[in-house]
């Protein structure tokens, strides 16, 4: 997860603190790749308010900007990017000293776990069997074999006998999780947390900002948007649904008077490729088909309270379609969603309208 990539676009960008002038560095050399990561501190003033910002170009594959409004400490800032380092380096696929990396090709069908990766697993396996299989953490052969990580040069699909060997190495219900102890029903079985991971290291940035004390501000982690209390002087965040394939600033959804709470979206124009003959694939993957999922959505954006379970809900009820996803989520306390479908079609979850202010685009 080092090289730095391209984000196609940006899920949700926040409309009234867009980031001005963020001038990543240049090329870094070897020596500067092996170093500490690298990110900016800019300072923001925005009206009344004058939060104080970093933002990183080179971890968890995608631009992470934090904003703080109620201190003016940058020293806090620094260790909530330590803090995210640190959580890649145990939940990446790719990334090759990551522990899930070291599991994922490690031999055997037992592995003695961090705490951290526990601690992720046993919040997300259960979604498993809640989406019947539309959120499986075991989909990481088909991951790999899609590599949807490098797209510059992808002009081709993986083969059908390619697709049904993976397969056969993924299946929710395989995997056990007894304290620190995980284990596969079958050997060649692997983890891909990256459905879930961006909202749970979210989460934990939070508890690190109210540890110290911080009660208002802004964690992005590439379009996971988590709003840590309110401003200052008790008004709300204003954030926004960027309009899928449009650049970033192209809102189809304005949201406003959000306090305390997370906004994650997934959408099949985050990362996709055309084949030599034009057929479209994107990367979220159907576990059932081991090809990109089929569902008539564009996006699907979800609010609630915490970022892990906003995350899990997105992926799983863009991979379900509109109907079942939105009884998903309609079976589910304190969780309002959007769906967009393939013909452009705004659908809002019971409730949703009339306990958030919202204008369309």
């Amino acid at each position: 997860m080092k090289h730095k990539t391209r984000m196609i676009t940006a899920i949700l960008l926040l409309l009234l603190f867009l980031i001005p002038g963020c001038n990543f560095p240049g090329t870094r050399t070897a020596t500067e790749e092996s170093a500490t990561p690298s990110y900016l501190v800019i300072p923001l003033t925005s009206g009344a308010v004058s939060p104080i910002s970093a933002c990183s170009y080179d971890l968890l594959h995608t631009v992470c900007t934090i904003q703080i409004y109620d201190s003016t400490d940058y020293t806090i800032l620094n260790e909530c990017f330590a803090l995210i380092d640190k959580y890649e380096k145990i939940f990446s696929r790719t990334l090759e000293d990551s522990e899930v990396y070291t599991i994922n090709h490690g031999s055997g069908t037992s592995f003695e776990i961090s705490n951290e990766l526990a601690d992720l697993l046993q919040t997300t396996l259960p979604y498993g069997a809640l989406t019947n299989g539309a959120l499986d953490l075991t989909i990481a052969p088909l991951s790999s074999l899609w590599d949807f990580s490098s797209l510059e040069h992808k002009t081709a699909a993986p083969s059908p006998e390619e697709i049904a060997a993976a397969k056969e190495l993924v299946d929710y219900s395989g995997v056990r999780l007894s304290g620190n102890t995980l284990t596969f029903a079958k050997e060649g079985m692997q983890l891909e947390p990256g459905a879930v991971a961006k909202g749970y290291i979210a989460d934990r940035v939070k508890d690190f900002l109210l540890s110290k004390g911080v009660e208002s501000a802004i964690i992005n982690l590439g379009g996971n948007v988590l709003l840590v209390g309110e401003k200052p002087d008790g008004s709300a965040f204003n954030v926004g649904i960027q309009k899928p394939f449009e650049d970033r600033d192209a809102v189809v959804v304005a949201i406003a008077e959000l306090k305390d709470c997370t906004m994650v979206s997934s959408g099949l124009y985050e990362r996709y490729f055309y084949d030599t003959e034009g057929t479209f694939y994107h990367h979220i993957l159907d576990a059932k088909t081991g090809y990109p999922c089929d569902s008539g959505l564009l996006q699907v954006t979800i609010i609630c309270k915490d970022s892990v379970t906003a995350d899990a809900l997105s992926t799983s009820c863009f991979v379900l379609g509109l109907e079942k996803g939105m009884e998903l989520v309609h079976s589910l306390p304190d969780v309002y969603a959007v769906f967009i479908t393939t013909d452009g079609t705004l659908h809002f979850s019971d409730g949703f309208l009339e306990s958030i202010p919202v204008r369309t685009e």
